[in-house]
């Protein structure tokens, strides 16, 4: 009998240690906010539909997702709403009073929204309370922001520039990019900034310095809206003609240009990372055992 634990213990390590180089995977969900048919659809990042109506009865563009929750930017309500991301209705008008809301970032317990009409960034909690309704003011139709470190990076569409703010509202640089073709939306991953060109059908990536990387990773899009990253790879929405979501990698590569289809004016989209099981949790397993080892070997 001790022999037979033996072996299986030394076995089981063994595997474990092989397991050890093996890296973390990471699956997601996304979540896209479909303007034409006021909806939230759910998908995985293998494209698969999850919810096509997760949520619905919206009029949202901008939504974002933190934890277990979804938060929807309704522009002509001009409210942020509140679900799970089971789709269950937490709170319809968590905030209200706002001003055309278009693009959302949640930031530790902190939700950001670009006013459209107002050309202002306002700060929530994301229980609701209002931290700073004109954060950011005189904006030019702010549409897309992102929220990196203690910075915010928010996309003007009708200057057709990136500017960048501290998250306690300072101007870093008003036009940290510039001459873009109406952004819309951008997300940042590292040091770089992607952003969506609407009228270019392009996707331009940009360094958080705002120096250009490439302003036309990806081309030939119909009216990309929404802009998402997740690993190492880009998730767009494409607003007009086929409404679809396309998968590109961040060096520009196609994936799948037609990952999600059949969507109705897809605005923004968000996508929740999920950790698979890594190799350690294996070899924990296996390291729990040692003390059954023990006790067999006395």
């Amino acid at each position: 009998m001790k022999t037979s634990l033996r072996s299986f213990v030394v076995t089981g390590l063994t595997i474990c240690a092989a397991l050890w180089t093996i890296p973390e995977t990471v699956s997601g969900q996304i979540y896209v906010a479909n303007y034409g048919s006021g909806t939230i659809g759910e998908y995985t990042t293998a494209g698969a539909t999850v919810n096509a109506s997760l949520v619905s009865g919206l009029n949202g563009l901008g939504l974002a997702v933190s934890g277990g929750d979804l938060f929807v930017a309704n522009v002509n309500a001009g409210t942020i709403a509140e679900y799970t991301t089971a789709g269950a209705l937490v709170n319809a008008s968590l905030v209200s009073g706002l001003n055309g809301p278009y693009g959302l970032a949640v930031s530790g317990g902190d939700l950001f929204v670009a006013n459209h009409n107002n050309g202002t960034i306002g700060e929530y909690t994301t229980a609701g309370a209002t931290v700073n309704a004109s954060l950011v003011s005189v904006l030019n139709s702010p549409v897309g922001l992102a929220v990196s470190g203690g910075d915010i990076f928010v996309a003007c569409a009708a200057s057709s520039t990136i500017g960048e703010y501290t998250t306690a509202g300072a101007t870093v640089n008003a036009s940290l990019v510039s001459g873009l073709n109406v952004p819309l939306g951008l997300a940042v991953s590292g040091g770089n900034i992607f952003v969506a060109n609407v009228n270019a059908g392009t996707i331009g990536e940009y360094t958080t310095a705002g120096t250009t990387v490439n302003a036309a990773l990806v081309s030939g899009l119909d009216s990309p809206f929404g802009i998402a990253v997740s690993g190492g790879d880009l998730f767009v929405a494409n607003w007009d003609y086929n409404s679809t979501i396309g998968e590109y990698t961040t060096a520009g590569a196609t994936v799948n240009a037609s990952l999600v289809s059949g969507l109705s004016l897809p605005a923004f989209l968000d996508v929740e990372e999920v950790p698979e099981p890594s190799s350690f949790g294996l070899l924990a397993l296996g390291l729990g055992v040692l003390p059954l080892l023990r006790r067999q070997s006395r």
